[in-house]
Formats: C-alpha cells, structure tokens, sequence
C-alpha cells in the first residue's frame, strides 16, 4: 500500500428524471478525520451514510462536502408566504419613513429571502429512495476519484521524502567523520593539556586529572546521537516503504531527528560538526514540512 497525502479535490454529477446534482469533495490536511456536509434541504437523511463511507477509505483530512442540486423538470411553480410579507409589512409601517433611507418597494420586499417560494412537487418513497440510492453512488465515484487524486500526491511526496532522507543519511555521515577527527583532535589537545599541567606541579594528583579529562571526552561524544539518527533514517524509510496511514509516525521520527540533531549541536564544540548539525536540522525542518502532509 502506497501514502497517500492528506489534500486532494474530486467531483462527481447524476441525474434522474426529476433532479440533477453534483458532489464536490474537497480534503486538506488534519489532526484526525473531520467531514463536514453542506446538503440541500430534504437531504439530511443521507448525511449518516457519507460520513461512514468516507471513513472507510479516509483516515486523516479536513473533509468537506458539498452537494447541489438543481430540477431538470423545467421551472418549478413559485407560491407568495403571505404570512411572511404581512410580517414584513407591519415591520416597515411600524418603522416608518426614515430619513435617508428610500421607502420599501414591491420589488425589494419580494426579493426577500422567504417571501417568494419554489413548490417542489413531492416525491413518493419509492422515487426518493430511488434517487438517494443514486447520489450514493455518485458520492462513491468522487470519493474514488478523491482517493486516487491523495495517493498520485502521496507517490510524489515518498519520492521528496526519500530525497530528503538521503540528504539526512549524506549529512549524518559527514557528521560521523567530522566528529571522529575532531574526537582524536581533542584527546591529543588534552594529552598535551595534562602533561604541562603535571609539569608545572599541579596539586591535583594525576589519576584525578584524567579522570576529569576523560568525563569531558565523554560530554564531547556524539557517537550516540549519530546512532540514533541512523536507526530514525532507517525506521523512516521502511515506514514510506510500507505505506498506509504512516503520517503520524513519521512526524515523531521527525521530532525525534531534531532532538537527536539539537544535542549534536550543543556537543559540537567544533566548527566543521557545528555546520553539519546546522544543516542537519535545516533539512529536517524541511523534511518534517512534507510529513504534515502525508495521511
């Protein structure tokens, strides 16, 4: 199973003798899954339905849904809400004139909303079911096609995560050689460091002193964090390799690369490792971005 990216859009339409529709699907990323439905009045009932389908295939995403409807029957007869112009009426006597402002016309107070409606001829249950039945399955081809569109975006993001990872595993290398050079530059300095320290006389005795020396080498080590960084390399790896909903396991690994590379980076005490670190937390910076995508 492939990654899939946690964005896409997708549309699907249908029609019958009485109605057409489209079902527009649109998912950017998020925390968990989250659909959220916008349907036409009389539509509710099918909302349940959506959301357990979208569940089944999607796993994290803000997902929005949106359904129109329009009557492929010519123009639906229209009926004037008497009560609700009379209300409006004795709103505008009871206001009166008010300066500034132009009096109420037939026009505008018709084109308010409620006071003008369509009459929709019903349905009997045979035919509504009949026609939910069908935008189920037109909410069906746009959730494959949605499903389709994430894992084409998720094979295009595996390929810049692996980059990514081989750009870490290069940098993490270079750190490796670099601190081993450095290593040994140290240990001679503090050869160097005791032995005019025991000939000046110090009051320390020499068992002491390298103790302390060596605790210090121990604080400079770095062999751990690079270790570390190698066994996140390849746990990242073979979770892009694997597939499936693996986004929120590789922001944890991309948390844990920044604080292995962080503690690189206070342990350097050496220029040429200090740059490498420096890089190694830019490109998992980078790395982490592209994660907040993946499902």
């Amino acid at each position: 199973m492939s990654i899939a990216s946690m964005t896409g859009f997708a549309r699907a339409s249908g029609q019958d003798a009485r109605a057409a529709w489209t079902i527009e699907l649109k998912c950017v990323n998020g925390r968990a899954l989250d659909v959220r439905c916008r349907l036409p009045t009389g539509l509710d009932a099918l909302e349940p339905g959506l959301r357990a389908a979208a569940a089944e295939v999607i796993n994290r995403g803000n997902l929005s849904v949106l359904v129109q409807m329009t009557p492929t029957s010519g123009v639906a007869p229209i009926r004037l809400n008497r009560q609700a112009l009379d209300a409006v009426l004795a709103l505008v006597r009871e206001l009166g004139p008010i300066e500034g402002v132009a009096p109420a016309r037939l026009d505008g107070l018709l084109a308010l909303k409620g006071i003008i409606e369509s009459i929709e001829p019903e349905d009997d249950e045979v035919a509504r079911e009949a026609r939910h039945a069908a935008m189920r399955a037109s909410f069906g081809e746009a959730l494959k096609a949605l499903v389709a569109a994430r894992r084409a975006e998720g094979a295009a993001l595996a390929k810049i995560l692996g980059t990514a990872l081989g750009t870490i595993a290069d940098l993490v290398a270079r750190a490796e050689a670099s601190a081993v050079q450095r290593t040994e530059a140290v240990r001679e300095r503090l050869r160097a460091q005791v032995s005019a320290l025991l000939e000046a006389g110090a009051p320390l005795p020499e068992e002491r002193l390298a103790q302390e020396l060596a605790l210090l080498v121990v604080k400079l080590d770095v062999r751990e964090e690079i270790d570390r960084l190698k066994v996140h390399i390849d746990a990242a790896r073979k979770l892009i390799e694997t597939g499936g909903p693996v986004g929120r396991r590789l922001d944890f690994l991309a948390q844990e690369f920044n604080r292995e590379a962080n503690t690189l980076c206070s342990k350097a005490g050496d220029p040429a490792l200090t740059a490498h670190g420096l890089e190694l937390k830019a490109m998992i910076d980078q790395f982490r971005e592209q994660v907040q995508n993946i499902e």
